[in-house]
């Protein structure tokens, strides 16, 4: 008996296929080919004297250098914050959970803006810092990673926020009956589950940092050598009519960001198919025993 076809929403794979090509061809494929093809018009010499010099090393060390300290740091709190939002009760919760997308809906210039007259040395908290504890955040490195902490922590938090409602509590009380401290409970029995999850946020907020520009550039200072990020180096040569210059840096950008996010996708789909294989072998002898 032949079987029929399911029926499907969407068009056959062909045509769902052909229209996935386009449309990602149109925003993704040709703009990044035709930046890539701009900067073969130069040659290699000139395009390695201008991706190597000195300007442009201090300014890719301090992007992906800021951008990765805010990712670790949005990891660690971000988790805390999904695992407080979800596990507890209390007043105000609403209204935490809303302020977390805040980033997402607040133009970064705004942002930039305002995390630079809290942070400034006649700031709120900036005044205090540099008074108290001699640390000044506006306008140095420091400044750069608070801004990128900002824009990141909704996508830590959003991303493990479902698998930590996934997580049945009889899970952590079963540990505990079985003679397990808390930290034995979050390390063998929690964290592998989450980990998948919270590896695919910190890959999202690193990403997103990278690339940031309107909420660091007011309160970063923009000193080349100090506290200068490659996207703001790129719009300087643009300004500059620098074209070839800005296409070069672009270029290198994109690589580092491929091969980055390459390892840490290679890294997250190994964890996931170790959490699913230590999953299936803790469940093997629950169905022999029912067999």
């Amino acid at each position: 008996m032949n079987r029929s076809s399911p029926h499907r929403v969407l068009p056959g794979f062909g045509l769902s296929l052909g229209y996935a090509l386009v449309y990602l061809s149109l925003l993704v494929l040709i703009p990044l080919g035709g930046l890539i093809a701009r900067s073969m018009s130069l040659s290699w010499a000139d395009f390695w004297h201008i991706a190597t010099s000195d300007r442009a090393l201090a300014a890719y060390r301090i992007t992906f250098g800021c951008s990765l300290l805010a990712a670790l740091i949005n990891a660690v709190f971000g988790l805390i914050v999904a695992w407080v939002l979800v596990r507890y009760d209390f007043f105000g919760k609403r209204f935490i959970d809303a302020a977390v997308d805040l980033p997402f809906a607040l133009p970064t210039a705004v942002a930039g803006i305002t995390l630079t007259t809290l942070y400034a040395n006649t700031g709120w908290i900036g005044s205090w810092l540099e008074g108290a504890l001699g640390f000044k955040v506006a306008f140095t490195p420091a400044g750069i990673v608070v801004a990128l902490i900002f824009i990141g922590i909704p996508f830590v938090v959003r991303t493990v926020q479902p698998v930590i409602e996934d997580i049945e509590s009889e899970v952590e009380e079963a540990a505990a009956t079985l003679g397990a401290t808390r930290l034995q409970t979050f390390v063998r029995v929690l964290f592998p589950a989450l980990f998948p999850a919270l590896l695919t946020g910190f890959t999202l907020a690193f990403s997103r940092a990278v690339g940031e520009y309107g909420s660091v550039v007011f309160i970063a200072g923009n000193m080349p050598m100090v506290s200068e990020i490659t996207p703001l180096l790129i719009i300087g040569k643009l300004e500059q009519y620098d074209v070839a210059g800005a296409t070069v840096l672009a270029v290198v950008m994109l690589v580092i960001s491929f091969v980055l996010l390459l390892a840490i996708n290679t890294l997250q789909w190994w964890a996931a198919n170790r959490h699913i294989a230590n999953r299936d072998e803790a469940a093997e002898p629950l169905v022999g025993e029912a067999a």
